[in-house]
């Protein structure tokens, strides 16, 4: 029942409720020393009038009877009144009903209160983690890569000279609670064959909103309160900076997008400039979190670029969060062909140093067949779980069944936010641990009613 949602824990409504009643029984009893008890006696004799007339008989527990009649209208009045106040306030507040309120209350006394999780990478695997993340809690800070230079997103950062756009946009809409037109609205692309084809409408906002505010960091602010954003996305840095790679024959390759069709093994990436400045918020972000989570997403081009941003990874080799990587669950081409779980584990290492992994999360559910042969076409395979050679290095390996069953073969949102979730209270110490798995289950309670 959603009215009984009124009465979880931390909603601060409960003592409300009580107050209200004990100011009733105040009233009551002084109204009753005002009148110097001479009208309750007059109402217990006319009782008992009335029910001799009616039997010939006195019946001395008739007025005890009457009394708890009273009382059950009164606490049926009181009730009833309650819930009328909160209903008519509800018709004006929130027009969607009672049962949107509930949601709200939710998220801003509980949701808000759960553990502080920081997610670092790009492209449509950060996305995913972040659509389950928010169920549970409100405290996530997204860190995206701001390499991306194709598409949309590349045009843009060519012509205005900002950072791209692109999977900040996908960030705030899948940590957007907001009505589904506006989601939708966000990622329209314009048809046709003019200037606007092929532009996204939410990166033209978001270039539209740092324009008018001069400052990328104060239009993604502004754009969280557009689309009810739970938590904050944040760009990596923000200066625009470039992605390049040395492959392994030696020669260069520049360019995010260019990067995978060159069909050569990478040997490292770097960015240009190589000091380009991390957002502060997102340092401070690292530190206070209680979980750092590294993808999912693609390894060179997604998570490493974010790691690459000065400060960034000396930030997380000092944090006391938990430090999560979730290796991708299949291999892609022209950038990890052939590598195992430990050696996506080992480039970032390469690249960054140790100290920026505790725990990795590797699939060890069985890819179906069907879909592995329409993979294999492309190119990719599943990713092996090689937990020795991972654990060789340092790191602690957390398997699970991670993919969804559909006709592609990607981590699923809740799976994997259970995933994280679960490791983030059995990693805690006890006494907070206790704290986590309380807001874990109250979330999961609510997600199931919505299921």
């Amino acid at each position: 029942m959603h009215f009984l949602k009124w009465l979880y824990p931390g909603m601060k409504l409960k003592r409300w409720l009580l107050l209200f009643s004990l100011g009733v029984i105040a009233a009551s009893l002084g109204l009753a020393i005002v009148l110097n008890y001479k009208f309750i006696g007059v109402v217990e004799e006319e009782i008992f009038r009335i029910v001799y007339k009616a039997t010939g008989k006195y019946y001395y527990t008739v007025t005890t009877i009457a009394g708890i009649a009273v009382i059950g209208i009164g606490l049926a009045v009181m009730t009833l009144a309650t819930r009328k106040i909160i209903q008519s306030v509800i018709s004006v507040l929130v027009p969607e009903g009672s049962d949107k309120l509930v949601e709200i209350i939710f998220q801003k006394r509980r949701l808000n209160r759960g553990p502080a999780i920081v997610v670092i990478g790009g492209g449509t695997g950060l996305s995913v983690l972040l659509r389950g993340i928010k169920s549970v809690t409100s405290n996530i800070t997204a860190i995206v890569t701001v390499a991306d230079d194709g598409g949309s997103s590349g045009r843009i950062r060519e012509d205005l000279g900002i950072i791209p756009p692109g999977d900040l946009r996908n960030c705030l809409v899948a940590l957007a609670d907001t009505e589904p037109l506006m989601e939708k609205l966000f990622q329209h692309r314009f048809g046709g064959g003019g200037g606007l084809a092929g532009h996204s409408f939410g990166n033209l906002f978001i270039a539209a909103m740092t324009e008018v505010l001069g400052d990328v960091e104060a239009a993604l602010k502004a754009s969280d309160k557009v689309l009810a954003v739970r938590g904050q996305g944040l760009a990596a840095s923000t200066q625009s900076v470039r992605l390049g790679a040395q492959m392994s024959d030696g020669s260069l390759v520049e360019g995010e997008s260019r990067i995978p069709l060159a069909n050569k093994t990478i040997r490292r990436i770097f960015i240009k400039p190589g000091d380009a400045p991390p957002v502060e918020a997102s340092l401070d972000a690292i530190q206070e979190a209680d979980a750092v989570v590294l993808g999912p997403g693609s390894l060179y081009t997604s998570v490493l670029p974010n790691l690459l941003v000065q400060g960034m990874a000396d930030a997380l080799r000092q944090t006391q969060a938990v430090k999560i990587y979730i290796c991708n669950v299949m291999t892609q081409p022209g950038e990890t062909d052939g590598f195992t779980a430990s050696r996506h584990v080992r480039a970032i290492f390469d690249h960054v140093g140790p100290g920026v992994i505790d725990y990795v999360v590797v699939n060890v559910q069985e890819v179906a067949a069907n879909l592995q042969e329409i993979y294999a076409r492309q190119g990719a395979y599943p990713v092996a779980p090689d937990i020795e050679a991972i654990e060789a290095l340092g790191v602690k390996v957390f398997k699970a069944n991670l993919i969804s069953e559909t006709n592609l073969v990607r981590h699923d949102p809740l799976k994997l936010s259970r995933t994280i979730m679960s490791m983030v209270y059995k990693l805690k110490s006890s006494s907070e641990r206790m704290k986590l798995l309380d807001y874990y289950l109250i979330a999961e309670n609510i997600k199931g009613h919505k299921d």
